[in-house]
């Protein structure tokens, strides 16, 4: 989507930031930021939203773990065991994603490790520290060390949403941009 654009508009010079979730609410609210990339996450009625990737929530476990030769997992099965997670204060769409899927079953995880990054709770699991749950665009992440294992709730799912502000006008180049990645999103 960004070789095409720059291929559409050579001329557009395109500024990427990492952000967390949270963060990119007001810098889109104040026409800062053309667009976001956000997880589920409660968002203001000044931006609008169009998903881009549904996709199914998987288990990460150690691999000499007993869970690891499951071809399934429950969230009961993982809330048991100790967990690593997503820092509450970093403000990853994950965290509440995650964690409301596991309230709506009634279960709250025994927390034991909390860091900022996905990256880092997939090494921390890999080495053994406990067990967790994200994503399944992660699994391009291959470690010997750990297995993805599907959950067995259907509804274990992640939305990613392009997120733009309701009252900003947009130049071309963005609508374009949009339009690229609502395409292939829909491809994929």
């Amino acid at each position: 989507t960004c070789s095409l654009l720059r291929q559409s508009y050579p001329g557009v010079h395109m500024q990427t930031r990492e952000m967390n979730t949270r963060e990119q609410i007001a810098p889109l609210n104040e026409g800062v930021l053309d667009i976001g990339l956000l997880r589920n996450t409660p968002l203001p009625d000044t931006l609008n939203r169009e998903v881009i990737l549904h996709e199914p929530l998987m288990a990460m476990i150690p691999r000499e773990h007993r869970l690891a030769q499951k071809p399934v997992v429950s969230l009961t099965e993982l809330a048991e065991e100790p967990f690593v997670f997503f820092d509450p204060h970093v403000g990853t769409g994950l965290y509440d994603d995650i964690l409301g899927l596991m309230r709506r079953y009634n279960l709250s995880p025994t927390i034991t490790q909390e860091v900022g990054e996905a990256m880092t709770i997939i090494g921390l699991v890999a080495a053994g520290l406990g067990v967790s749950i994200l994503p399944a665009s992660f699994k391009r992440v291959q470690m010997s060390e750990m297995r993805w294992v599907p959950l067995a709730e259907e509804d274990a799912v992640s939305e990613m949403w392009l997120v733009w502000p309701k009252h900003h006008e947009q130049s071309h180049a963005v609508q374009r941009f949009c339009q690229l990645l609502l395409l292939a999103a829909r491809r994929d």
